[in-house]
């Protein structure tokens, strides 16, 4: 079997049966390492070495989670929890229910916001969603359309906008790679080819908002504990806490590091008492605790990442699937995009799958008679494909970081695979139908 299939099939079987994902991925990368001749002591050091590139975001995340302790702390919770209470209460039927899809409209608004308007990434989850999470508990919301709303906004912009990150993905990364394999790409509209996969991930947000829309109680005394909020606030207190968020993000977007934004709005929130002077280690500590999983998470998925490449056989499965295609377009397409997810499903980012692809893909396509167009949407579809859904994508564990802030909420089985089920299947499918159409 392929040592890169293996790894991944062992990853997520581990990861579905409630194995520690950090363990999972250990175990994905041993089997992908051994399977793949280099030994146990190479992959070892392999994987040693590559773990140092999700350091950066680890302590990104453990300074954010700080910073959401702190404004935990400043009774914003309970302050937003007590208005959205007055404005449920004073409302009955349908006016209830557009309150709740105002706030989902409202996430749906800021994520998206996120990849091409103010490109911060998934920095503004820990900081805005644990806040939100009395309200929502309140509302009987199920997380887990919560997830899926976050990471509809955290991917479909970036695949179908031209902005932002959107347009490192689609500009320097996607057109980029496919005209260095051989592709005219001069005055083609990227939005062009794209457009039919967003609107598979569109037609998966409303899935999700379907099957979801049923109430969903949550321990209220759990997400207090975790809190460990002040109940009574201020108007000051809030306005300095405001402050403080806005500092974070200016200061994100001014140096581009999310470290010195969390450290900025944690030493607003320090300065102006939020958090008292002597309480300052004890709640960056806090902070820290409540995002270690995430925060390991990633490290350990950028080890699992360098060992998948290490072997070198991910261009083998790529590759490999020509050997079944013969002149089938349809069958060509279709295989091309599951190698795709399985890629990105394992690495864990569609930006680092798009060079590994577009080597083998851009020439097969282009002998099997494809547009440029439809290559276009196949390639860029099949790196996308994966990062809704895999336990070790930015896409799936920003929403967990804000939504897990009490433990009532499952990295995998609350974000994983309702993102996968909701998003990849309509993006095969619109995927599949863009390289078949355009």
């Amino acid at each position: 079997m392929n040592a890169v299939l293996a790894a991944v099939v062992v990853m997520l079987v581990l990861s579905l049966l409630r194995t520690p994902v950090v363990v999972a991925l250990v175990a994905g990368a041993l089997t992908a390492g051994l399977l793949s001749g280099m030994g146990l002591e190479h992959t070892l050091d392999v994987f040693s070495g590559g773990i140092g590139g999700g350091a950066e975001v680890a302590l990104s995340y453990a300074m954010l989670g700080g910073f959401a302790v702190a404004i935990a702390q400043s009774g914003l919770p309970h302050a937003m929890a007590d208005m959205v209470q007055r404005k449920l209460g004073s409302t009955q039927g349908a006016a209830s229910r557009t309150v709740k899809y105002a706030l989902i409209l409202a996430l749906i608004a800021v994520a998206i916001s996120s990849q091409n308007l103010i490109p911060i990434h998934i920095a503004f989850i820990p900081l805005l969603v644990p806040p939100l999470l009395m309200v929502m508990s309140k509302m009987q919301l199920d997380r887990r359309l919560i997830a899926c709303v976050l990471t509809f906004g955290l991917v479909t912009p970036y695949m179908f906008l031209p902005v932002g990150f959107g347009g490192i993905y689609l500009n320097n990364i996607l057109l980029q790679n496919v005209a260095d394999n051989g592709l005219a790409t001069d005055n083609l509209n990227v939005m062009a080819a794209m457009w039919i996969p967003a609107l598979g991930m569109l037609v998966g947000l409303l899935l999700a908002l379907f099957n979801y829309r049923k109430p969903r109680q949550y321990d209220m005394e759990r997400l207090q504990a975790a809190e460990r909020v002040e109940v009574n606030y201020s108007a000051a207190r809030l306005a300095s806490v405001v402050v403080a968020i806005l500092a974070a993000f200016g200061i994100q977007l001014w140096s581009g590091s999310m470290v010195l934004g969390a450290l900025a709005g944690y030493m607003v929130c320090t300065l102006t008492g939020i958090i008292r002077w002597k309480q300052a280690d004890g709640v960056l500590i806090d902070g820290m605790k409540m995002m270690a999983m995430i925060g390991f998470i990633m490290i350990t998925a950028a080890g699992f990442a360098e060992v998948m490449r290490e072997t070198g056989e991910i261009a083998t499965l790529v590759s490999g699937t020509s050997d079944l295609i013969g002149g089938n377009k349809a069958l060509a397409a279709l295989l091309m995009l599951l190698v795709g997810l399985l890629v990105t499903l394992g690495i864990g980012s569609s930006f680092s799958t798009i060079p590994i692809i577009a080597a083998i893909y851009v020439p097969l396509a282009l002998s099997l008679g494809f547009s440029p167009l439809a290559i276009v949407a196949l390639v860029g579809t099949a790196g996308a494909l994966g990062d809704a859904g895999s336990p070790a994508s930015d896409s799936t564990l920003g929403p967990t970081s804000g939504l897990n802030v009490d433990g009532q909420h499952h990295h995998i089985w609350d974000t994983v695979v309702p993102t996968f089920l909701h998003y990849n299947l309509p993006l095969l499918l619109a995927g599949w139908a863009a390289a078949m159409v355009l």
